[in-house]
């Protein structure tokens, strides 16, 4: 599948750099391409969108047109998908409300899945549709063992060239191969896997 690929990030080559703090998120070029009214909207948002970057890959493929991510994520937090806390901290992505927007305001099939084997996940996906999986954010380094299972949402659709092996996008990979179209065996997939995620059928 040639699924379209976009970071949670507007600049996909400063990731790194915004994620290791040599770099601040308001300095983004390409901020306003997100929607954001200010960069330090963009800046407070970008963080917590890995689920508005899968959606947003999610819809240029099915309907061939881009949202715009924070546009994305105030449309979620309508239906309950994030909740602003004091200080402009953002809390979510809560998945059943954001099942009941991508359904209301897309059209599409969405289901939250728990106790969802990676097996399954290969199987799903290989028939058709997208899974965004709950997988550590170091997945990026897939050499290093992770402290911990979940907490970032990655992109899962069919593997057309080896079905064997999971393919994804992850909208906070470091580098062009960790960012798109990542090819991994299931076996070093489910250690950064928690087993739960949203199955797409679009």
């Amino acid at each position: 599948m040639n699924v379209p690929y976009f970071s949670q990030w507007e600049s996909r080559d400063l990731v790194e750099a915004f994620i290791s703090g040599k770099e601040k998120a308001e300095n983004d070029p390409l901020w306003q391409a997100s929607g954001a009214k200010t960069p330090k909207e963009y800046a407070t948002w970008a963080k917590h969108i890995c689920g508005m970057a899968c959606l947003k890959m999610i819809v240029a493929n099915k309907f061939g047109k881009t949202v715009p991510l924070i546009e994305l994520a105030r449309s979620c937090r309508k239906h309950g998908g994030y909740k602003k806390l004091p200080m402009q901290e953002i809390k979510g992505l809560y998945y059943k409300p954001f099942v009941d927007f991508v359904i209301q305001g897309f059209g599409l099939s969405a289901e939250v899945c728990v106790d969802f084997p990676v097996e399954q996940v290969r199987d799903a996906v290989n028939k058709g549709g997208f899974f965004m999986a709950s997988v550590h954010p170091s997945i990026r380094k897939p050499e290093e063992i992770p402290p911990a299972k979940g907490g970032h949402l990655i992109l899962l659709f069919r593997n057309e060239r080896h079905p064997e092996k999971l393919m994804f996008h992850n909208p906070s990979g470091f580098t062009k191969n960790t960012q798109e179209n990542v090819e991994m065996e299931i076996g070093v997939f489910n250690s950064f896997y928690v087993s739960r995620g949203i199955f797409v059928n679009a």
